[in-house]
């Protein structure tokens, strides 16, 4: 009985070991089965260490313009090793958090390469053999190698970098993100392929720690999911800063040397190259859907993805993915609501598929861009009557004291019903502003329910309200 579970998770990144937790909260005896670290990509080598290094280039930045705040700070620099220790060491920190969790709500944790054996028939518990590690040692009390079995048996590997073939990362001159995030010294130069959040994100930080930082992008347009108003305001206020940006640009060579690397951009129908000390490939991430089991099962994937009916369901009974191996969009926040929605599911509680219209998205460089619903071009493209608001940072008092005047936040509204179809914003801490709009989706609420909350001043999420008023010809400020 000791090796049965009624829910085994594979994955104890975000997706998995928030899943766990509220298995075990539901009262099924749950394992969570991982090779490499608690936590996965998005607390160890992704979003947490990421905002670490961002906030050690944010407080630099404003140590350099002191003197815009009357302050005086002389002889400005940087430990670059100092800056990667307390990014790992915030990592460490929640770890070790994420461990005293799953042991406080008394899930097993199961360290080992999991391989699922054979699917629940009936009473017949699904079959998952856990082999020895290879990645790393496992952390104390949790289980070694052997077969464990289980009712329901839950996927959560997430993801890894994905890799063009002849630019594959050689982990000197060729980056992913892993390599990005413990540079052994400042890179002079920088070439990053790809504008998403991931791309984005290292740029801002390399440039803001004084690197010469160009951004290739195969799109006409940087920041592609967002909304083109907003990724042209980002644009701008990138090249203010310093950082080279080719849209529309293809990068189909590239070539190491002994201190740089050297890279092939086609664009526009001309040829150029490019050399950099370093590179970093940022161009998406893709599945860790592979030695698993799913294809001798039968388990249906596509394109990379395990294919789910929105409740985290394969086409194999007592099997399920959950977050990035279930598909688009990759974040871990809808891995850890997707997989609330899975567990509640096997209990048999009332659930329903999330909208993933409804899911924020957030960038974290200089400036943060956020996100909610449609895009201005999406929402016409689905045939909406649309009113449009705008409102600029440089309007809002608390932007203005706090020094940052540049900014804009964007609302779109289906002029029939008075539904908020969308939100787009760019400037000073908007990815903590954007919930807002999120929770307001989330209720329904129509334009006549924002323009009648009161928002404190001076806040900036007064913005938000005025960006609401706007759109209806009713801005105050502007």
């Amino acid at each position: 009985m000791s090796d049965t579970y009624d829910v085994l998770i594979i994955g104890a990144g975000p997706g998995g070991y928030v899943t766990a937790i509220r298995a075990a909260q539901l009262g099924f005896r749950t394992a969570v089965v991982d090779r490499e670290h608690l936590g996965g990509i998005c607390l160890n080598w992704g979003c947490i260490p990421t905002k670490a290094l961002l906030r050690s280039a944010e407080i630099y930045h404003y140590m350099q313009h002191a003197k815009d705040y009357g302050l005086s700070a002389e002889t400005v620099g940087f430990d670059a090793a100092a800056i990667v220790k307390r990014s790992r060491g915030v990592s460490a920190r929640l770890n070790g958090g994420v461990g005293m969790l799953l042991k406080k709500n008394k899930v097993d944790v199961i360290w080992g390469e999991a391989r699922i054996e054979a699917a629940a028939k009936g009473a017949t518990p699904g079959r998952v053999a856990v082999a020895e590690s290879k990645r790393a040692e496992a952390p104390k009390g949790a289980k070694g190698p052997g077969t464990y079995q289980a009712k329901h048996i839950i996927v959560a590997t997430g993801a890894r970098p994905r890799v063009i073939p002849g630019i594959e990362p050689d982990k000197k001159q060729i980056w992913t993100y892993y390599e990005a995030m413990v540079p052994e010294a400042m890179p002079k130069s920088l070439l990053v392929m790809g504008s998403g959040a991931i791309g984005i994100e290292f740029a801002s930080f390399y440039r803001t720690m004084g690197a010469e930082v160009t951004v290739v992008e195969l799109l006409p347009q940087i920041l592609p999911v967002e909304d083109a108003e907003i990724a042209g305001i980002a644009r701008k206020r990138f090249e203010k800063q310093g950082i080279r940006i080719l849209t529309g640009a293809k990068v189909t060579k590239v070539e190491t040397g002994k201190d740089a690397v050297t890279a092939t951009i086609e664009a526009d129908g001309k040829t150029q190259t490019l050399s950099a000390e370093k590179l970093i490939s940022a161009v998406g991430v893709v599945g860790n859907i592979e030695n698993l089991g799913l294809e001798t099962l039968g388990v249906t994937t596509e394109r990379g993805i395990v294919v789910t009916d929105g409740l985290g369901r394969t086409s194999v009974p007592g099997i399920y993915a959950i977050g990035d191996v279930a598909g688009p969009p990759m974040l871990a926040h809808k891995a850890e609501h997707e997989g609330v929605l899975c567990v509640e599911t096997i209990k048999g509680l009332p659930t329903h598929p999330m909208d993933k219209g409804k899911i924020p998205g957030c960038t974290y460089c200089q400036p943060q861009i956020a996100s909610v619903g449609l895009t201005e071009a999406k929402a016409k493209e689905q045939g909406f009557d649309i009113r449009v608001g705008r409102f600029p940072f440089m309007g809002n008092g608390k932007a203005i004291a706090l020094g940052e005047p540049d900014g804009l936040v964007k609302t779109i509204f289906d002029k029939k019903t008075g539904q908020l179809l969308g939100a787009h914003m760019v400037g000073a801490e908007v990815t903590e502003l954007i919930q807002g709009y999120v929770v307001a989706m989330q209720l329904e609420t129509t334009e006549e329910d924002l323009m009648h909350t009161v928002f404190p001043h001076p806040t900036l999420s007064e913005m938000m309200h005025e960006s609401v008023l706007d759109a209806y010809g009713r801005a105050i400020h502007i």
